[in-house]
């Protein structure tokens, strides 16, 4: 596909980009050397070729998907503002979260 200077002056007025008229000229050579390629492109077969996620053949490491909490929850809400609130006063490491003042009114 070979590109006009018209062509691209038109291209140039829909992408809004002020390209002087001397180098309409060259723009189009450029431009039909890149559509050129993407024509090259296209003849490829590509139909049984699996399409890729990355280009590095590496898989991440895999862990068990296990909710955890860390079984620190008192040492973490010792520090909060406040104090901490148990939904369990019994039991320090059931439900504990803290307060915090209103952002929004």
């Amino acid at each position: 596909m070979s590109l006009d200077k018209d062509t691209v002056a038109r291209i140039a007025r829909l992408a809004r980009l002020k390209v002087p008229d001397e180098e309409l000229a060259p723009l189009a050579g450029e431009l039909s050397g890149i559509l050129a390629w993407i024509e090259q492109l296209n003849e490829v077969d590509t139909r049984d070729v699996a399409p890729l996620a990355s280009v590095s053949d590496v898989t991440l490491p895999l862990r068990e998907d296990k909710v955890t909490d860390g079984g620190i929850a008192g040492r973490v809400l010792a520090n909060a503002p406040g104090g901490a609130i148990y939904i369990d006063p019994s039991d320090k490491n059931a439900g504990g979260f803290f307060t915090v003042p209103k952002v929004v009114e």
